[in-house]
């Protein structure tokens, strides 16, 4: 996978539904963003954010590692900002509440050691 790409629209999440920014892949070698998503917004209903679930699955644990959400108004890799972090080796899920943005992405920061990476989230 790419380290960024926006050659077509990204594909659209709506609640309800999960995308996989990573799925069960090769850890990567160095700072990698996985597939992003448009978040679908409902016309005349003020924009209170969205409440955003994400996790990490590993096939094989790491020792460290550092995976982050990522949020922007536009699909423009300088735009993204994380909006949360984890380092928890044994994977986890993550609740985030508030998300005001267009787009969604998971990326990878670093890792030592460890397989299957698997990183999904929900709107």
């Amino acid at each position: 996978m790419p380290s960024y790409q926006n050659l077509l629209p990204p594909i659209s999440l709506a609640p309800g539904d999960v995308g996989f920014s990573f799925n069960n892949e090769a850890f990567p070698g160095s700072t990698q963003a996985g597939t992003q998503f448009a978040i679908s917004s409902f016309a005349g209903q003020p924009d209170t954010g969205a409440a955003v679930r994400w996790q990490t699955i590993f096939g094989t644990a790491p020792t460290a590692v550092s995976i982050v959400l990522q949020a922007a108004m536009a699909d423009v890799d300088a735009e993204y900002q994380t909006v949360d972090t984890t380092t928890a080796t044994g994977g986890e899920a993550r609740p985030v509440t508030g998300v005001q943005a267009k787009f969604l992405r998971i990326k990878f920061v670093s890792s030592t050691g460890g397989a299957g990476l698997t990183a999904k989230l929900m709107i």
